[in-house]
């Protein structure tokens, strides 16, 4: 993918989320922004173990990130350290600009002597930097942008010179649009609803949508009556709408990362449309979306890793979201929750030492084949699902892979839903699930 008083967020258990008011674009200055970290030793020293985190930090899913890469280093400083070295963290200000993202990779590796990059939430600017992290081969962990593209691209093309990179997460997007037909079969023995139209972002991390879900919801007995790829500048849904109800699905699924649908949803409230708004939406990630949007993201779903902590989906989840909220206490920069960027960032962090750890080293110059056997050989509970990693001779080698479950459904691409008041339930799938999806009200 590629997504102001301070009232803290807190989970009941019961998978139910309220949510206070925060920025829903953050206001962290422009340029790179660099944090240190508790009594470590950074600017390049050879003491110490250094992360670079990339990410928009404009952006509250950068900043989210960025907060989660900082509490995992917190934590894990309390525990001894990556091999006995304290972790610091720098961060960088990619904005969602690729020639950005190239400047402040590069003053990363080469000034900051980073041991290990995370992050990167746009595709176009993970695509834009593969190459120059491949030549240095400094480990590289994505945990923002879904593209598939990214993989197929680097180790997909010549595995040996860019065994470097990995992601830890979201799944790609080839397998998230395979995952939106199982939500599919859902929906229709939920609401009998059968007819779909697809919306989505014209950018990177959409092509897999569009190629292949109208497709694969083609595939499984469901009508596709409207396809169309937005401008990511677009500010005017009045043709859309207008379209879309001359059509008449039951749904719409829409793929939303740069587009920030306020207006679609305000006009979807007003007309009373008879469809659902299911997908993706990045914007509506973000904890007081429901509140922005002035209660008209009542009803929309979105895919995102983690399920925002709504629900448990390993035995790490509620942990982690209530650790980041008493880290980010006070904090008016940091939202209520680290958003799906940041459920990846953190898992990436511990993964990672993880398979340094059992490597036995975190010198990937002098032994990098050592700790990329190590995590292909992981097998990591994080709090956003279990994570391994396809091997050299699969066709996304290092690609994050699928869960399965019942009829061979993808199930670690949760679905959340907001309800009327602001709460927030994930709807699917079953074993996640808090609370069935509702339909509109005025869809009977």
């Amino acid at each position: 993918m590629d997504n102001d008083d301070n009232n803290t967020l807190r989970s009941d258990r019961t998978g139910k989320i309220s949510v206070g008011r925060r920025r829903f674009i953050g206001a962290a200055g422009a340029g790179a922004v660099a944090t240190t970290f508790a009594g470590c030793i950074g600017g390049g020293d050879d003491d110490g173990f250094t992360i670079g985190h990339l990410a928009p930090l404009e952006n509250t899913q950068g900043i989210g990130s960025e907060r989660s890469a900082e509490l995992a280093a917190e934590e894990i400083n309390e525990e001894g350290g990556i091999r006995d070295e304290d972790v610091e963290i720098v961060s960088a200000n990619t904005r969602t600009d690729p020639s950005t993202a190239q400047d402040e990779a590069s003053r990363l590796i080469n000034q900051e002597n980073v041991d290990l990059l995370v992050g990167t939430f746009s595709s176009e600017v993970s695509l834009n930097i593969m190459d120059m992290i491949a030549e240095n081969d400094v480990p590289y962990i994505v945990t923002g942008s879904a593209s598939p593209a990214i993989i197929e691209n680097s180790t997909g093309s010549d595995y040996e010179a860019n065994k470097n990179i990995f992601r830890s997460g979201p799944i790609n997007s080839y397998f998230q649009a395979e995952a939106m037909g199982g939500y599919a079969d859902y929906l229709s023995d939920h609401h009998g609803w059968n007819t779909f139209a697809y919306l989505a972002d014209d950018a990177a991390w959409t092509d897999p949508f569009t190629n292949n879900l109208p497709g694969e919801l083609e595939s499984r007995g469901y009508d596709v009556v409207y396809e169309s790829e937005l401008s990511t500048g677009i500010d005017d849904f009045s043709t859309v709408m207008d379209d879309l109800e001359s059509e008449n699905p039951d749904a719409v699924f829409r793929f939303f990362a740069h587009i920030i649908a306020t207006d679609m949803l305000a006009s979807w409230h007003q007309r009373q449309a008879g469809f659902g708004i299911e997908g993706i939406h990045v914007a509506s990630m973000t904890p007081d979306f429901y509140q922005l949007s002035e209660e008209t993201a009542t009803f929309e779903t979105t895919s995102q890793s983690g399920a925002a902590g709504t629900t448990a989906i390993t035995d790490k989840t509620l942990d982690f979201v209530d650790a980041y909220q008493s880290f980010t206490e006070g904090d008016d920069d940091a939202p209520d929750l680290p958003m799906y960027m940041g459920f990846n960032t953190y898992d990436a962090i511990y993964l990672y030492r993880e398979a340094v750890e059992e490597a036995g080293t975190a010198d990937y110059e002098s032994d990098l084949d050592g700790i990329v056997d190590a995590m292909l050989g992981l097998e990591y509970t994080g709090t956003a699902g279990e994570i391994s990693f396809y091997g050299e001779d699969d066709e996304y080698p290092h690609d994050v892979q699928e869960e399965r479950g019942e009829g061979d459904a993808i199930t670690n691409f949760p679905v959340t839903q907001w309800r009327p008041g602001g709460g927030l339930e994930c709807v699917y799938p079953e074993q996640y699930r808090t609370a069935d999806h509702v339909q509109p009200e005025w869809m009977g």
